[in-house]
């Protein structure tokens, strides 16, 4: 049945709507993590009555084990919005004219479930256009700013942030006038899609020049007093809810990441084979690709500058091996300790047994160097990085402890080399070992694997890379563990994008629960469906190659 909503009080719904995308961000990502910590809790059902997984299909009847004692949980950082009354964060089922029709007691409850993803993909939206006329109007149009501010500082500083503001408008009215067709949404992913294919490339130009605008930013209220006092007075104003600017500045490139996720969640719960699944992974499929761009847009800007810097710091010992490269990227760097000498219990107990190095390891390149006076590094070998192999050295008492085999199987002499090398602890070798040779086997499986089962972590803390090969997380996002260290460092797997990085385990708590897992990773494997025919072609052609051949 057809229970139109009238618009005005759609309209009155979604200018009620009190949370700033960021405060409405953070509860509804708190709110994940709370749920699955609940479904996570029924591994304890599990082991006090039905048994966990299928491999232990019985339990001796005849006695009877305590309980295991629940697993011991970090603190979520608590938000004071959560107890704010004048913050409005409705579900679609707590509407009055969804109370009051009656549709509550036909739809099924997946349906139901369907409809409160789309209701927050929607919602969602129009918070983050609040959030955006909020930037426009109460910082970049304040008349004192745009005095202070020369016109080529603003222009980095907002950027587009107009075109984006304009297309979040043109979006959300689109989905207003679907939600105003009927009480029960029929779809939104179809919306989405037309606008990630169209209109979301106002996004990748803005979120390429973040390098920039933090710069600027930084640059602005260190060396101009006039701004740092202006801009600390604009944000202490009740419209900013005691956020900062920076917060308001970083919002399309957080908005556009997470209505990928939000597609994401409604796909998990649309019938499969259906026309609104064949929606929802076209609207994905293009919201990737923007994703992709404009984190490569973000790249480039800052490797591009990294590259240069890198390459003014060298000295060639060795013939000279140019530097920067469009397709060339800092994977890591940083000091290791080379063992020199031969092997012996005498030149075990002097301290000269290790002398230090600097590693510069690039996406297809390692640079060897020794760091020598006023900021520079000295290189003395190097090799293609196809071309590393790494061993882990057994236990061999605390001298050798972190100590790993580096072999350049051809250097920059066109010879074999061996390194021994030592770290500063257990995960800075892991770490080392890892970027050195990606292909090397990690203690569990990845997501491309296709296991239905893996150790998993959620992120209950977001955490901020601040190395290369470190992985940014955001609350909420879950994990396959892939390895991890004794010191507090797990290299895991991220499910939504499979990006791989390392990060501190007291960002994350482990879902214990093995349904749980396996259903996290069967949604993720439905997500990323649309990749399975392309996979199939090849491995058929593959085939077909072979039998050609025989």
């Amino acid at each position: 049945m057809i229970h139109p909503i009238p618009s005005d009080s759609w309209r009155n719904l979604i200018e009620q709507i009190g949370l700033l995308y960021q405060e409405y961000r953070d509860k509804s990502t708190l709110q994940e993590i709370e749920t699955r910590r609940q479904q996570d809790a029924e591994i304890q059902d599990n082991a006090d009555g039905s048994p966990a997984s299928a491999e232990t299909p019985e339990e001796d009847e005849g006695e009877e084990e305590e309980p295991a004692s629940p697993p011991e949980r970090k603190a979520v950082p608590q938000i004071c919005l959560l107890s704010n009354p004048h913050s409005r964060f409705n579900l679609w089922q707590d509407l009055p004219e969804i109370r009051s029709s009656g549709v509550l007691d036909i739809l099924q409850p997946e349906e139901i479930r369907l409809q409160e993803a789309m209701f927050e993909l929607v919602t969602s939206e129009a918070s983050y256009y609040k959030s955006l006329n909020l930037l426009v109007s109460h910082f970049m149009e304040n008349e004192r700013l745009k005095k202070i501010l020369h016109p080529s500082e603003a222009h980095i500083l907002f950027s587009n942030v107009l075109d984006v503001m304009a297309v979040s408008e043109r979006f959300l009215l689109e989905l207003e006038r679907r939600m105003e067709e009927n009480i029960v949404i029929s779809d939104v992913c179809d919306i989405v899609y037309l606008y990630a294919a169209d209109h979301f490339s106002v996004y990748i130009t803005y979120v390429s020049n973040q390098t920039y605008q933090e710069r600027t930013y930084k640059q602005l209220l260190q060396e101009k007093a006039a701004f740092r006092e202006l801009i600390t007075q604009l944000e202490l104003d009740p419209k900013c809810r005691g956020l900062p600017l920076s917060s308001f500045l970083i919002l399309p490139f957080q908005r556009i990441t997470r209505l990928k996720l939000l597609v994401q969640n409604i796909l998990k719960r649309v019938e499969e084979r259906s026309e609104r699944e064949g929606t929802a992974l076209g609207a994905h499929k293009e919201l990737e690709l923007v994703v992709k761009a404009c984190n490569e847009g973000v790249r480039k800007m800052s490797r591009t500058e990294q590259m240069i810097s890198i390459q003014k710091k060298m000295e060639f010992k060795i013939k000279s091996v140019p530097i920067i490269s469009h397709s060339r990227w800092l994977l890591k760097q940083g000091e290791l300790q080379q063992m020199s000498g031969p092997k012996t219990s005498r030149t075990l107990r002097t301290k000269k047994l290790f002398r230090e190095i600097y590693l510069f390891l690039f996406n297809d390149l390692l640079v060897i160097c020794r760091q020598i006076p006023g900021d520079k590094y000295q290189v003395f070998d190097s090799a293609p990085r196809g071309l590393l192999r790494v061993e882990e050295l057994e236990d061999q008492g605390q001298t050798l402890a972190n100590v790993f085999i580096l072999r350049l199987l051809e250097n920059a002499d066109d010879r074999e080399a061996t390194y021994m090398l030592k770290a500063s602890s257990q995960s800075e070798m892991k770490r080392w070992m890892t970027s050195l040779a990606p292909n090397r086997r990690t203690k569990f499986v990845s997501f491309t694997s296709r296991l239905l089962d893996c150790p998993q972590v959620q992120c209950v803390h977001p955490y901020m890379a601040q190395q290369p090969d470190e992985l940014t997380l955001d609350l909420a996002d879950i994990l396959n563990i892939l390895d991890k260290t004794e010191d507090g460092w797990i290299f895991g797997e991220r499910l939504h994008d499979q990006e791989r990085g390392w990060f501190p385990s007291s960002m994350t708590e482990e879902i214990l629960n093995p349904k749980i897992r396996s259903q996290n990773l069967k949604e993720c494997f439905r997500v990323h469906k649309m990749d399975d025919p392309q996979r199939s072609q090849n491995k058929d052609r593959r085939k077909l190659g072979s039998r050609n051949r025989q």
